[in-house]
């Protein structure tokens, strides 16, 4: 009795210690989230006093910018990485936290429009990556983790296919890195073009959930052009990621038949594993709120959270994003994840801007 006392109040100071361990680096993302809210109406503020025309630059872009800045020109201490590691979490419960801003009605009225794009970029992503690797003698799993990390939800899709089909750590870094690479382009990329275009909020927000592989990059993206847009851009990706348990079944299965991956008992088991769970998290609040659970004080208050939660995971994400590591992983696979994500920006735009001229998005 006394041993089984002595295990649990380990294990339970074991836990504070992780717990404590996080405090650091969360509150340097609570520092950077901050910097970028103040930079933002410092400079709001002082060009509406001198009556200076200067466009609005969101909280989002400074964020990521500060995060850049320091994870690239200084040697962060290891007491700070847990804690920023969590910036992941806040992204998902920051997408759990705004669905209070969508009622269903606003999901089934954007899903079908959505549903239908989300399945023809899958199908294309996969397609392109598949035979730009092939045309460049890319390593043939090595080619899959690229087309399942283009065409489903990045870096997420990577890790979870890479054990699937039992790929190897060096193909799985390589893939990585070249989606890390180009996420971090397209958050300057897309609302620069997105503003050239002079595209609507839903018709932008569709495009960038459809081109955007990561989640963090493309709820980036989205509210880099306006609020609006980040919520269709946070509804789209959340369209693509809730396919990546089937995407990744596929090549499994795949490999398996080959007798290059182990084989997969339980089906359904192994699609519940892969499923991302803060879709569904999403979808309840969404559905609360529709229901009248909440008044509108707290809707709203439910709204700010997710803010931010968004303001700790826009840090991290310029934090995370090591250029010196990312240039240290070769080149064929960036080659090949430039060139098909180009090439997928273009194409997807080009499905949006025939959507919207059908449906007006």
């Amino acid at each position: 009795m006394a041993t089984n006392v002595v295990a649990i109040d380990t294990r339970s100071k074991s836990r504070v210690g992780q717990v404590l361990a996080l405090i650091p680096g969360i509150l340097l993302l609570a520092a950077i989230g901050l910097a970028a809210k103040w930079i933002e109406q410092s400079i709001n503020g002082y060009t509406k006093a001198h009556h200076i025309a200067f466009p609005n630059i969101e909280y989002v872009l400074w964020a990521i910018v500060i995060g850049l800045i320091i994870g690239n020109l200084i040697k962060i201490p290891a007491i700070f990485q847990a804690g920023i590691d969590t910036y992941d979490f806040w992204l998902k419960a920051g997408i759990v936290l705004l669905g209070s801003r969508f009622v269903l009605a606003d999901i089934r009225k954007l899903t079908g429009i959505s549903l239908l794009l989300v399945f023809i970029e899958i199908g294309g992503s996969l397609l392109l990556m598949t035979a730009l690797g092939k045309a460049f003698g890319l390593r043939p799993k090595l080619i899959n983790l690229l087309a399942i990390g283009s065409s489903v939800c990045g870096v997420s899709a990577i890790i979870a296919a890479k054990g699937a089909i039992d790929a190897d750590d060096e193909d799985s870094s390589f893939a990585i890195a070249a989606i890390l690479a180009l996420g971090a382009i397209s958050l300057f990329a897309f609302p620069a073009i997105g503003s050239a275009l002079h595209m609507s909020n839903n018709a932008y927000g569709l495009w960038a959930g459809l081109a955007v592989d990561n989640t963090a990059e493309a709820t980036a993206a989205g509210a880099l052009f306006s609020d609006a847009a980040g919520k269709v851009a946070v509804l789209t990706k959340t369209c693509r990621n809730a396919m990546i348990g089937f995407v990744v079944l596929g090549y499994a299965i795949y490999w398996t038949r080959k007798g290059q991956a182990q084989a997969i008992q339980n089906k359904a088991a192994f699609l519940w594993t892969k499923f991302p769970k803060f879709v569904l998290g999403f979808l309840v609040i969404s559905a609360v709120v529709s229901l009248g659970a909440f008044n509108a004080d707290q809707v709203k208050s439910l709204a700010n959270l997710s803010r931010w939660a968004f303001l700790l995971t826009f840090a991290g994400v310029g934090l995370k994003t090591n250029f010196r590591a990312l240039s240290r992983q070769g080149v064929k696979p960036f080659v090949v994840g430039i060139v098909g994500e180009v090439l997928i920006a273009v194409l997807t735009l080009g499905l949006v801007v025939g959507a919207n001229r059908l449906w007006t998005l």
